[in-house]
């Protein structure tokens, strides 16, 4: 290893070319690609090897890779920083930060939650505070900007803002969630000119927004519901175009200290909502008509803010709010069946010291023949997921650290992860790319 000349900043070693046959992907949204933590990116080995790592801030928001680049969003100081670096060296190509000050209630990071999004030409970011920023990927000037919780007039949330906005078409869907409405707006992504505004009573809560057609239509899925006495939330279907509401289903627990935050799962004529504050989870048919009909529920299969994965048949996710008590779970699809539930128990070494670590809040990218697990404490594992049970293919420990919740961007076979906290070996705070290229 040697170190760069950028402060913060240490190169260990290139990555190996990509394979000749090799399939790749920018991972520019929420959940990847396909906004469902579906990757296609083949072929990749299971050792990752470390490339480089770069000191960051506080925050909990995943890492943007897009056209050779990874912009990340965290908190230096009192001010939001956005930061876009080179994905095979991690040098800073440009960098903007602005004020931002916030005080969690609950003690968490005062860091963005919400992952940077991008078109390719430009970048999207939401901070804690609202402030929502349109940059140009190339340079990083800013383009347009709205103080979103200043202009529509939204109190602070739970954990602050950390619902991800989504990019459809030539619109940026933001969830607003002031209570009186709107509870989702959306700009015009080039202008930010607003475009139409939709839904009120129900506050914001942590999940970001999908796209699907559905019966030939293109409609948004927004999930809310955050701080509001009594509590108010759920799925609201509208029409992408022009933001008209044509279903809501309430889905929310009557507990004041609850959240909806995990995204909806869209599969066809259906969608999957899930939280883990008592309602659990359930699976909704949409009917040609916009009804939305609930076909079972699972009050055991409540996910927080992991989404839940779909393969063949099978929903898999973490169970609870943990971070004690968050098993891996297989549902049936179809029924709402619970099949299998398990929580790992990984022992890992650590300055002399034996640890266990379940990996409580894990995020979880599904690929065509197996899934990837980052767990809350930093270990990477290759799991074959199947409705019988999990088998562990392979494990490495990137760090031991508190919070690793953001889902990694994997793209060009490229993992790039975030240690969120301080490790125990005493490692800041820092954004690591892995090689997984394989041959």
């Amino acid at each position: 290893m040697h170190q760069a000349k950028e402060a913060g900043l240490a190169f260990h070693a290139p990555p190996k070319p990509l394979a000749a046959n090799a399939i790749t992907h920018d991972w520019r949204d929420f959940l990847g690609p396909s906004h469902n933590a579906f990757a296609t990116e083949s072929p990749l080995r299971e050792t990752p090897t470390l490339v480089w790592e770069r000191i960051k801030g506080e925050g909990y928001a995943s890492p943007c890779a897009v056209a050779g680049k990874v912009v990340v969003f965290h908190r230096v100081g009192e001010q939001e920083t956005i930061e876009c670096v080179a994905a095979e060296t991690g040098k800073r190509l440009w960098k903007l930060a602005y004020a931002a000050p916030y005080s969690d209630r609950y003690g968490f990071s005062a860091g963005p939650r919400c992952q940077p999004i991008s078109d390719g030409k430009f970048v999207y970011t939401y901070g804690v505070v609202g402030m929502l920023t349109c940059l140009s990927l190339a340079t990083g000037q800013v383009v347009w900007k709205h103080d979103v919780a200043a202009e529509f007039k939204v109190p602070q949330n739970y954990f602050g803002v950390g619902a991800t906005p989504l990019l459809e078409g030539n619109l940026l869907i933001v969830v607003v969630g002031k209570d009186s409405g709107p509870s989702v707006v959306a700009f015009d992504k080039t202008t930010g000119k607003q475009v139409w505004a939709a839904g009120k009573g129900w506050t914001a809560g942590y999940a970001s927004p999908v796209a699907a057609t559905v019966h030939g239509k293109r409609r948004i899925f927004a999930f809310l519901g955050g701080d509001s006495q009594p509590t108010q939330g759920g799925l609201l279907m509208l029409d992408a175009a022009t933001g008209k509401v044509e279903a809501s289903f309430p889905w929310r627990s009557r507990r004041y200290e609850s959240v909806n935050a995990s995204t909806p799962v869209v599969l066809g004529n259906q969608v999957f909502l899930s939280e883990c504050y008592g309602m659990g989870g359930t699976l909704l048919d949409i009917l040609p008509d916009g009804t939305l009909k609930p076909l079972w529920t699972n009050k055991r299969f409540g996910t927080h803010f992991m989404t839940a994965i779909h393969k063949d048949g099978y929903l898999y996710g973490i169970d609870g709010h943990g971070p004690q008590n968050a098993p891996l779970v297989c549902v049936e699809l179809k029924t709402g069946k619970e099949l299998w539930r398990e929580e790992p128990e990984w022992e890992v070494a650590v300055g002399g010291k034996t640890l266990r670590l379940a990996p409580a809040l894990a995020s979880l990218i599904a690929l065509k023949d197996r899934c990837l697990m980052l767990g809350e404490y930093g270990q990477l594992a290759w799991l074959d997921l199947n409705p019988k049970g999990y088998k562990e293919l392979g494990r490495t420990t990137l760090f031991v650290a508190r919070e690793s919740w953001g889902t990694p961007a994997l793209s060009r076979g490229l993992l790039f992860v975030c240690q969120n906290e301080t490790g125990v070996d005493g490692s800041a705070r820092r954004l690591l790319c892995f090689d997984l290229r394989g041959k």
